[in-house]
């Protein structure tokens, strides 16, 4: 597949290897121009490219980039993805540890909902809830004993199944988790956040979670 990845930071730059690895064309991006991407481009064999063309008839975009930098996207961003490709976002709200108070999540929109508000896509919420080293290095085969799962939340259809076939090539168990108006159910101070369950442990945890923000993930607190 062609994919798109807007962000270059620890799951971004992680996603880019790892699906390079896999095969797939990959072009990467961050805040900045292309040339501060040389040294992984060289590593994987990415393409380099301005965050504005990331999704430029990618099958599969990602935007993993910092929460309060979602604004600050280009109008369209990953308008330019061919129909139907499916968006993932992977990012997480931590209001006082980077990014500061976002009133319509701390009013009780889920973060995703809002990141899709603000892209005017879609979005599909995996690979937030991972330590990124674990992404890199704990992938599994299929059937494997202690294969990580990992909970996806977005609307069914042709997207999810991609993406769902996609967190199994990495080496992941992929949980239905609900559509993106459920997405809390992963967000940081839930059960499943940062946990490295498999797919028994992690559908416990999504039923368990609940909607209400933890004083260490509010700006409110």
């Amino acid at each position: 597949m062609k994919i798109g990845i807007i962000g270059a930071g620890h799951i971004g730059g992680t996603l880019a290897r790892r699906l390079r690895v896999l095969g797939h064309d990959v072009a990467v991006s961050n805040s900045r121009a292309p040339e501060t991407l040389a040294d992984l481009a060289a590593e994987t064999g990415a393409t380099a490219v301005w965050a504005k063309d990331a999704a430029a008839d990618a099958d599969l975009v990602i935007v993993s980039i910092p929460q309060k930098n979602v604004p600050d996207l280009a109008d369209g961003i990953v308008d330019a993805r061919k129909p139907g490709a499916p968006v993932i976002e992977t990012n997480n709200y931590y209001p006082q540890q980077r990014d500061g108070e976002i009133p319509a999540i701390e009013d009780g929109q889920a973060e995703s909902a809002w990141v899709a508000e603000q892209i005017g896509a879609p979005v599909y919420k995996v690979f937030n809830g991972i330590w990124w080293k674990h992404l890199l290095e704990s992938g599994k085969p299929s059937g494997a004993a202690g294969r990580i799962a990992l909970p996806i939340a977005g609307e069914d259809g042709p997207g999810r199944a991609l993406v769902h076939a996609l967190v199994d090539d990495l080496g992941f168990d992929p949980v239905a988790a609900g559509p993106i108006s459920e997405s809390w159910r992963q967000q940081p101070g839930t059960p499943v956040y940062g946990k490295d369950f498999d797919v028994a442990d992690t559908v416990k945890a999504l039923a368990e979670a609940t909607p209400a923000r933890t004083p260490e993930w509010s700006a409110r607190t």
